[in-house]
């Protein structure tokens, strides 16, 4: 949880004078709106707010939101954010990051922001192509995605954000995408999680990439195909009539069928949000034979580096003066005295 009073706000508190321009239908409107709809939930403060951003089609999010905020380099918005974080810890801090953005010339930023523990919230929108440039393949582009960068199909093997994450030590992995009624619960997820909470988001890019995951994300009929992590609650999806469960013989999951909701007989697992292993065989399910894991995957927080730092500063000023010009007069020293004409 961030350190701040919770203040009461509404939706228009939190809303901007800036026209709100992304192509029509992107996903980016419905992700901007239960952002939105979620901080005054959270009882969050715009003063004491900052949202920071790198360059992308979602790092237009900051001018769309009543707080502080930054629109960065490409790439380097996690720079900026422990920097903001550093310098006033009591800040709520929300990073927001592209797959492109995030994964390709800022890869290296994230893994650290991720493996330091950072108290923030980091939004990774993923729809799998790079918006902004025009359709070339990200980083998350499937095999085969063809584009004006890979114009007879992407042999790259895609990386996979949540996996991403949880290879660079974070503490908190969430999934959803755009239009779900469920982001906002993510979200609220992260924002309670002591540390780096990093949270992949799904996002429809209308021109370039269009309905590209509506087996599980289509407004109707994909249901069926979702499966949302509870904590405490046995992994069942497609109404409860199915599961998935451990071959404990092969160490891996599987789908079993749930008959009459008995779902323990079935051997269907119950989610252990502080179960790292589990987490990557979830984030590792190939779509398809599995449905897609969405909610907290994972959240065992540890200490968070921003307060590891203000320990170490506190201990090592502990008992000293703050004097500047002592200190300059510290060690080896000398005195040039005579006038301007006498030689030196």
């Amino acid at each position: 949880m961030n350190d701040m009073t919770p203040i009461t706000t509404t939706l228009k508190d939190w809303e901007t004078d800036q026209e709100v321009r992304w192509c029509p239908g992107c996903g980016d409107y419905a992700i901007l709106k239960a952002v939105q709809r979620t901080l005054p939930q959270l009882g969050a403060d715009p003063a004491k707010t900052v949202f920071v951003s790198g360059i992308g089609c979602s790092s237009r999010f900051p001018y769309y939101i009543e707080s502080y905020g930054f629109h960065t380099i490409h790439g380097r918005a996690p720079a900026f954010a422990t920097g903001i974080k550093l310098a006033s810890p009591e800040l709520d801090v929300w990073l927001v990051t592209g797959d492109g953005d995030g994964l390709s010339i800022g890869g290296n930023h994230l893994m650290h922001v991720l493996r330091r523990n950072v108290n923030m919230q980091i939004m990774l929108f993923n729809n799998e192509i790079y918006g902004l440039t025009k359709g070339q393949a990200s980083p998350t582009s499937r095999e085969g995605t063809r584009s004006p960068s890979t114009p007879y199909g992407s042999v790259d093997h895609p990386a996979r954000p949540a996996a991403f994450a949880l290879g660079s030590g974070a503490r908190f992995v969430g999934r959803g995408f755009d239009v779900s009624k469920n982001l906002p619960d993510v979200l609220k997820a992260a924002h309670a999680h002591q540390g780096a909470a990093f949270v992949e988001i799904f996002q429809n890019c209308i021109v370039y990439n269009k309905d590209v995951f509506d087996a599980f994300a289509a407004p109707k009929g994909a249901e069926d195909r979702q499966l949302w992590l509870q904590d405490g609650e046995p992994m069942l999806f497609a109404g409860g009539t199915q599961g998935i469960a451990l071959d404990r013989e092969a160490l891996r999951l599987k789908v079993v069928d749930v008959a009459d909701g008995d779902w323990q007989s079935a051997g269907v697992i119950v989610h252990d949000v502080k179960n790292r292993s589990v987490a990557h065989m979830l984030v590792e399910m190939p779509f398809g034979p599995f449905p897609m894991a969405l909610g907290v995957l994972y959240d065992d927080p540890r200490p968070t580096f921003e307060a590891a730092v203000a320990e170490e500063r506190a201990k090592a000023s502990a008992g000293k003066e703050a004097n500047l010009a002592k200190l300059l007069a510290t060690g080896q020293t000398w005195t040039v005295s005579g006038t301007a004409q006498d030689p030196i």
